[in-house]
């Protein structure tokens, strides 16, 4: 067995540490913005928190998508059916390319409106509003780029996805530097000049590795015709528990921002403060949600099932582990982050403790990312995840923040954790569908397999 556990470890790290470090350096892209927007401000640093609130809505979808994507993808690799695998892809590039279209337009023609909904102070939503139409530009490519990343890491394959980021975190910094400050003789932008710089940065991350997926079309049969024979009623009914579910959440994720909106200017931009925090803790464990995906749902189209459940359980153990040390991480280390902005002593203290809050649930955050979005998810039991994601959420979650905001006026600090506990109540039913196993399903193939490229 010791052998098996060196193999399995080796197998779960090839995968798990570029698509972490990717996750990681995408998360860089919010903290640059950050770190360099706070040195403006309290109210450019509330106006960028909350304008991204409304642009998450859209990567929550995409990645919804690219979660379906990547349970077919997996499971027909494990088949040995490419046929499916190009199905799969087209098909899901053609959804996420239509939402893509639609989150253009609403934040081009409505972005007052958009961050209205958001924060009741006038100079924060008029600050704010620049920043979804610009942003909007990203939405095409980042749709095309998510896809890309999901077909490789399911063939195995996560080093050009990483490749790509190091650099587009490269540009993105250069072109925030120059267009917030107003380097190489151009004004300054300040966050519309963060904005500005996601573009191209986003473009880039898709330029870069659309050349090798066009390198592995070896099949000439037309697109028309592998839609036009996909099974769209299997794909629906794994795909809009997914949308269902993460569309609560980020709906959820958007209640929150409101709440800490409407309590004060600097509790939002102490929350908005602790994003890339949150976001590099996550990302560098998410390898393993995404390792657990592809290796649990190659089993399961193998039919391992006893193989794929004993998988689920090393996964389990090794974000356990991480998260607890993630945590300590961040409880040592707050003090020295928020020296790295410019903001009022009352924002840093509050963010310090916000950041203690956020250590004590990153162990349940960490193991439900694994539960929910890479094992359960595997067998194709979309529906599970959808229910677990909406008791937890929306009744628990929300109403202990607006209970706590609003009726018993607690600091923001305090809010933050007690919303938060709805990753306890998540991981309890989670860990329950889990043991039973009623997860572990093969897809239906829907046609022989055929050797892959």
């Amino acid at each position: 067995m010791m052998k098996s556990n060196d193999h399995f470890l080796q197998s779960v790290c090839a995968l798990a540490i570029p698509v972490a470090l990717q996750s990681m350096l995408q998360s860089s892209f919010s903290m640059v913005d950050q770190i360099m927007i706070g040195q403006l401000g309290e109210i450019q640093v509330a106006g960028v928190g909350l304008a991204g609130k409304f642009a998450s809505i859209y990567a929550i979808l995409i990645s919804a998508i690219g979660a379906a994507a990547g349970i077919m993808i997996s499971q027909y690799l494990g088949q040995e059916n490419n046929r499916g695998v190009r199905q799969s892809f087209f098909a899901n590039l053609l959804l996420s390319g239509g939402i893509a279209g639609i989150f253009t337009a609403v934040c081009i023609l409505f972005p007052e409106r958009i961050m209205g909904a958001y924060t009741r102070d006038a100079q924060t939503r008029q600050t704010a509003a620049e920043y979804p139409a610009l942003i909007s530009g990203t939405f095409v490519p980042m749709a095309g780029a998510a896809l890309l990343s999901t077909l490789l890491r399911c063939r195995e394959r996560p080093r050009l996805p990483l490749y790509a980021s190091i650099a587009v975190a490269l540009l993105n910094t250069g072109l925030n530097y120059i267009l917030i400050f107003g380097k190489l003789g151009l004004a300054p932008m300040g966050i519309k000049g963060a904005a500005i710089a996601t573009v191209p940065s986003q473009c880039a991350n898709l330029l870069l590795m659309l050349p090798r997926a066009l390198l592995a079309r070896t099949e000439n049969e037309p697109q028309r015709a592998l839609l036009a024979q996909f099974h769209w009623r299997q794909y629906l009914s794994l795909l809009l528990p997914l949308l269902v579910s993460e569309a609560m959440w980020s709906l959820g994720e958007n209640v929150y921002a409101a709440i800490y909106g409407h309590i004060s200017t600097d509790a939002s931009a102490a929350m908005t403060l602790t994003n890339p925090v949150q976001g590099v803790v996550i990302g560098a464990l998410c390898g393993l949600s995404q390792a657990a995906g592809v290796i649990i749902g190659k089993r399961l189209g193998r039919g391992e099932t006893e193989d794929a459940y004993w998988a689920a359980k090393r996964l389990l153990i090794y974000g356990l582990a991480g998260a607890l040390m993630l945590s300590a991480a961040v409880m040592l280390l707050s003090g020295v982050y928020v020296k790295l902005y410019q903001v009022e002593e009352t924002v840093k203290a509050t963010v310090r403790q916000l950041l203690f809050a956020y250590a004590l649930v990153v162990p349940f955050k960490v193991l439900n990312m694994i539960l929910g979005g890479g094992i359960l998810r595997s067998g194709g039991q979309t529906k599970y995840v959808m229910f677990i994601d909406g008791i937890g959420t929306w009744c628990c979650g929300v109403p202990l923040g607006l209970l706590s905001a609003f009726v018993l006026r607690l600091p923001v600090a305090w809010v933050y954790f007690l919303l938060s506990l709805e990753e306890c109540l998540r991981f309890g039913f989670s860990m329950a569908v889990f043991r039973r196993k009623k997860w572990m399903r093969r897809l239906d193939a829907g046609a022989q397999p055929s050797g892959l490229p």
